[in-house]
């Protein structure tokens, strides 16, 4: 398996097979991944795009610290999150997790996902069908400190 960072952002499409090719392994039981896509509908609202922003070197490291924890109970795992304008129907954000046993890979997708929503600092506007756009969730940007904390893991033997 080559070397790769475990959280990176993009700012181009994400190259899935190739992702999910750099975990593999005949040391692996179970591979899990999510894709999250650009959808053509919020809150009844019709949306032609997304963009997103982030603010670098705070989600890069955030981003690490948080697919470290996840690696803790896993073979591998590794996340990438675009920026930039993406359009419906792009992935903004791929996660892919590698481990013995295929509870551990769930669970570690799931943290993942999770955790990069809740504690990266990345922003997203949504543009609508109706011409406008607006920055989403950040009336939420405290909810967080109302959200419970994912159990951690436990390693099977």
């Amino acid at each position: 398996m080559d070397a790769f960072e475990p959280f990176e952002l993009s700012d181009k499409p994400l190259p899935v097979a190739e992702l999910a090719a750099s975990l593999a392994g005949s040391h692996v039981g179970a591979y899990v991944s999510f894709e999250g896509r650009v959808r053509d509908t919020n809150e009844s609202r019709a949306v032609v795009g997304l963009e997103y922003e982030a603010y670098p070197a705070l989600s890069l490291a955030e981003g690490k610290t948080i697919v470290g924890e996840a690696q803790a109970s896993v073979i591998a795992a590794r996340c990438v999150h675009r920026v930039g304008r993406l359009a419906v129907g792009e992935i903004a954000i791929w996660i892919g997790v590698t481990a013995s046993h295929r509870e551990e890979a769930f669970q570690a997708c799931r943290y993942i996902i999770d955790e990069v929503k809740r504690r990266v600092p990345i922003w997203k506007k949504e543009y609508y069908k109706d011409g406008s756009s607006g920055w989403i969730g950040l009336a939420d940007s405290h909810a967080s400190e109302r959200s419970p904390t994912p159990a951690p893991f436990t390693r099977r033997s």
